[in-house]
């Protein structure tokens, strides 16, 4: 290696390897083989265990599971999708560890954001440092959203590289985009994706601002062709997970409403706007990113035996030590239903994001400061209603997402991004002397005076009252008076914080301007400024107690009504009433579940919970209440018409007794006496439950019309499931005259297919969602198998645009190593 190419490539290979290091010095005690359980880890588990246990023993995946809502796709779920020209990249990081992969991927990421901003490789691996360690980057790898991190790792790099494309390399930007555009897609956050798409956004009509005012419209529109085709190409190499999401969205819960939507706020299409707004930053919390615990920090909070709460339990005669030491506490007190913890971008982030603004060119300072208020409005959601609603109405595909507080990453990126862009301004050393102090002056001005502000008058903040305090009664009613003077004496203590590190920043830059420290002295001791910041902060909700063994992790015992229901070998749904039944995928580790836990679920199921499930689920309740016998439980049953057609056979009221065992259940299948036609969707959802599922079915009347309304009694007529698998249902059927039979399985057009003896034949909706089919008289098989078109046309769009995009670079390389042969041909004539 010479001399030339190993000056350029040492910073970078030394700041990958402080990357390494200091993830693994975070995440110390995965050497110790101890990892994260985050919940969304555990309910992945639940959800997925059926779908992968198949694809481990099968050559062919199944992308249908029916373990979860009586039966839905997998794409959201735990799809396979083919190898493409990125794979590699994806694969290569996750040979390090979890959760260590994640930091590294956050370091790199935004390393390479800056490198391709034109800043040099120290200050690019000092700003990584200020954007990884930010608080919320670890809240969501403790809380078990994987995919979400990840996502958030590599578009990071897409934002540099449109920036690029634009500003200084068209070619190599384009590339880098369809690269890392195709990573983070693949990734499978798409609400992350949106959001960086929605920056980009502001980006790009800033670009074309400045276009028209230096008439470079020519070269705008190029850019800005290039950029759409790598964002063509970034998308067909994930045309399987795009194509399938697309098709089911139609028919999800952020899909189009149904005729059947009951819901007073029944919209054109996505999620109902409580239900998007729902986690809604408060317009004070913002503070958060100046000051950490400003409200209080997380929902589950600790305390130590020296805060109010814990004088008040050791005046009481309390082991204050032993219980502080145990209990978590209501800390939180913002408008938020609960948080895990604070979006902390970094006081000193902040003091140079505000300094960026007096120093930073223009072509930067304007779409950074409008993506960051931007990200922070409509972070405010149903507290700033007028923006949000505007969005939700007219944005498109907005309203397809919920969690609107997740939009700050926004400013995750923007913020750090102009933090280093003003110190790379002020180590360019062009800036006029006074205005570059006057700036200081005004920058830590600012933010410091703020923190000054809140830490001598905290009434400002609010009350400091949560909700939750109503709940504290009898001998915990003290609790309404500490537990708001702890929450104040929190935020005291972190405005106090984030005023020492801007002083201590904007100390560091007036020495820098006085001539009495060199730029790498100042590159050290933001390092070391940025890490004491942000380091402890992120350890407050992402710490070593957070570990467990291997072992401990993966291990997922049954209950002993589990093991009571595992000796049934027939199929069956269970009802576990143990846990919110809707809202929990633990069910679905051992059995096929009645409920679930899925933020896409088919809307006309989320419709059946809503109309007919939860009155059933509390009649069980009520019966429950007053029954004295198993006698007294089982009867009521048979009243429970959709309970009865989905199969539930197994009732879990309590985990650790046996379970209720219905009688009543319907099967898997069975045939009907008489067909009820119905208009539409809708009237079917309210009669449902009116009828004797186990003999009638409701059918629309387009299809009715061409059924008897009665059938024959046969007595020797029988259908039974001769195969399962979760894609490939496989019933006997003998039956000397016509029958209906109807299936306790989810109907779903767009992939199951039903066929007679090998032949392909219609089959129809009932009872609203299950599926129904005419059989003539015989003895035959009757099948239904799951393959949709969409999977298959995905997997050739994947493998055509990654054999481009590996045509593209290579064609590209080529290019680039011909004119450096020229370029150097050139030189030696000279």
């Amino acid at each position: 290696m010479n001399k030339q190419l190993w000056s350029k490539a040492w910073p970078h290979m030394a700041a990958i390897l402080f990357f390494i290091i200091i993830s693994y010095v975070y995440f110390s005690p995965v050497i110790d083989g101890k990892v994260v359980v985050g919940h969304d880890n555990q309910t992945w588990a639940g959800m997925s265990k059926e779908t992968t246990d198949f694809n481990g023993s099968h050559d062919s995946p199944t992308l249908w599971t029916n373990s979860m809502f009586g039966g839905m796709p997998t794409y959201q779920i735990a799809m396979d999708s083919p190898a493409t020209a990125v794979s590699f990249i994806y694969s290569f990081f996750t040979n390090f560890p979890r959760p260590v992969f994640y930091l590294i991927l956050y370091l790199i990421g935004f390393y390479i954001l800056l490198l391709s901003l034109r800043v040099n490789p120290w200050l690019s691996a000092l700003g990584a440092i200020g954007f990884a360690f930010a608080s919320y980057n670890f809240i969501i790898i403790v809380a078990g959203h994987s995919s979400k991190a990840i996502t958030l790792a590599y578009m990071a790099p897409v934002i540099g590289s449109v920036v690029m494309s634009y500003r200084s390399n068209r070619w190599l930007g384009a590339i880098l985009t369809a690269i890392f555009l195709a990573l983070g897609i693949k990734s499978g956050h798409i609400q992350i994706v949106y959001y960086v798409m929605m920056l980009l956004g502001v980006f790009i009509v800033s670009e074309l601002i400045y276009a028209i005012l230096e008439k470079q419209i020519k070269s705008f529109l190029i850019t800005s062709a290039c950029l759409l085709g790598a964002a063509i190409i970034a998308m067909g190499i994930n045309a399987t997970t795009l194509i399938t999401t697309y098709e089911y969205g139609k028919y999800s819960m952020r899909g189009q409403s149904s005729d059947t939507a009951h819901s007073s706020q029944k919209s054109n299409g996505g999620l109902e706007k409580d239900y998007i707004t729902q986690w809604s930053y408060g317009v004070g919390e913002t503070m958060t990113l100046l000051m950490p615990d400003f409200y209080g920090g997380s929902s589950i909070g600790t305390l130590d035996e020296n805060s109010n709460t814990g004088k008040k339990l050791s005046s009481l005669g309390a082991d204050a030590t032993q219980i502080m030491s145990t209990q978590k506490w209501p800390l939180y007190w913002g408008s938020q239903p609960s948080t895990s913890g604070p979006v902390y971008i970094g006081a000193i982030i902040c003091f140079l994001f505000v300094l960026g603004l007096f120093l930073v060119d223009g072509k930067y300072k304007w779409w950074l400061l409008a993506g960051t208020l931007l990200s922070i409005m409509l972070a405010w959601g149903k507290n700033f209603g007028i923006l949000t609603n505007f969005f939700i109405d007219y944005v498109p595909y907005y309203n397809k997402f919920r969690t609107v507080a997740m939009i700050l990453i926004i400013a995750g990126y923007t913020m750090p991004i102009m933090a280093i862009l003003a110190l790379q301004a002020l180590i360019k050393n062009n800036i006029d002397k006074a205005k570059l102090t006057k700036s200081l002056y005004w920058a830590a001005g600012i933010t410091g005076g703020l923190c000054l502000l809140f830490w001598l008058i905290p009434s400002l903040a609010g009350n400091f009252v949560s909700p939750e305090d109503a709940q504290f009664s009898g001998d915990y009613v003290f609790l309404k008076t500490t537990l708001p003077l702890d929450r104040q004496a929190i935020m005291k203590a972190d405005a106090l914080r984030s005023l020492i590190f801007i002083v201590l920043a904007a100390g560091a830059i007036w020495v820098y301007t006085k001539n009495k420290l060199k730029a790498a002295h100042l590159y050290l001791i933001f390092a070391v400024l940025f890490i004491a910041d942000m380091y402890p902060v992120a350890k407050r909700y992402l710490n070593d107690d957070n570990f467990v063994s291997k072992q401990t992790a993966e291990a997922t015992k049954p209950t002993q009504a589990d093991k009571f229901i595992l000796q049934d070998k027939s199929d069956y749904r269970v009802l576990n009433l143990a846990v919110s039944p809707f809202n929990d995928a633990s069910t679905s580790y051992f059995h096929k579940s009645i409920g679930g836990y899925h933020g896409a679920k088919l809307r006309s199921y989320q419709d059946l919970i809503d109309v007919q499930l939860i009155p059933e689920m509390q009649a069980i309740s009520t019966v429950f209440q007053h029954a004295k016998t198993l006698a007294d439980v089982q009867a009521p049953l048979s009243k429970l018409s959709v309970l009865n057609m989905l199969n539930m056979k197994y009732l879990i009221y309590n985990p650790e007794t046996m379970p209720i065992t219905n009688p009543y259940a319907n099967g898997t299948q069975w045939f009907v006496k008489k067909i009820i036609p119905v208009e539409n969707n809708s009237e079917a959802l309210r009669k449902v439950g009116q009828i004797d599922t186990k003999h009638e079915a409701l059918v629309e009347k387009t299809v009715a019309s061409s059924l008897p309304a009665t059938f024959a009694k046969d007595t020797t007529a029988t259908i039974t499931l001769k195969k399962y698998e979760p894609n490939d249902l496989v019933y006997s059927y003998k039956s000397s005259s016509d029958q209906v039979a109807i299936f306790s399985e989810i109907y779903y057009d767009k992939g199951w297919t039903a066929y007679v003896n090998g032949a392909k034949v219609p089959y129809f909706k009932a009872n609203y969602l299950l599926r129904g089919i005419a059989l003539k008289p015989g003895q035959y098989d009757v099948e239904f198998k799951f393959d949709p078109p969409s999977y298959s046309t995905g997997n050739t769009v994947s493998y055509a645009s990654s054999i481009l995009l590996v045509l593209i670079v290579l064609g590209g390389g080529f290019f680039a190593w011909r004119n450096n042969v020229k370029g150097k041909g050139e030189t030696g004539k000279e």
